[in-house]
């Protein structure tokens, strides 16, 4: 079974049907036992990392996930809340990823929404994906370039489209709003 992670966040019901029409069975919970349970956990997310890390907090799901064994995938705000620190809010993250979350310099649009490449891929989550293709983005920080890096966007400056440190990956993209290669992408998370 895979697990979703419910916490005060949005964006995540379109993890699940995407999650579903791939054939896999999966729950959005927050039930602790639940997640460390499941065979696979995804951390989505669209919202504010302050707010979104007192929820966590208070559920205890910080730790929960950051001691998981199983795979596990962060997207978007996920990501960001598995990174260090983000600047929105001054929030202290849960701390997975080596990484400092930064806010975008308004040069161009902010927040980045739309369509864009990604480069230097890196990882299994890529196998069938060419560096050509395009992802979805919606997203106004992003977590600076690390040895954890296995995926490179360039928007007003280069950062981490995607990361991954032992069983732990993330997206700053969505892949379940990026049509057939985001379903590429979260079939080899659920093949892993």
């Amino acid at each position: 079974m895979i697990a979703i992670v419910k916490y005060n966040a949005g964006n995540i019901i379109s993890v699940k049907n995407a999650v579903e029409r791939l054939g896999y069975s999966c729950l959005v919970t927050d039930d602790q036992s639940i997640l460390k349970q499941a065979e696979k956990v995804i951390f989505p997310g669209v919202g504010e990392a302050s707010s979104a890390m007192k929820y966590l907090k208070e559920k205890g799901l910080d730790k929960v996930i950051r001691n998981l064994k199983q795979p596990v995938l962060g997207i978007c705000l996920g990501q960001q809340l598995m990174c260090q620190f983000s600047e929105e809010g001054n929030t202290e993250c849960i701390g997975i990823f080596d990484a400092i979350i930064k806010k975008f310099e308004p040069k161009l649009k902010v927040p980045q929404m739309g369509w864009n490449n990604i480069s230097n891929l890196n990882s299994e989550l890529y196998i069938g994906i060419s560096a050509d293709e395009d992802f979805y983005f919606v997203h106004s920080y992003y977590a600076e370039i690390t040895n954890e890096t296995t995926a490179i966007c360039d928007y007003i400056v280069p950062f981490s489209a995607s990361m991954q440190k032992n069983n732990f990956y993330a997206t700053q993209f969505h892949p379940e709003k990026s049509s057939d290669v985001g379903e590429q992408l979260l079939l080899n998370f659920l093949k892993l």
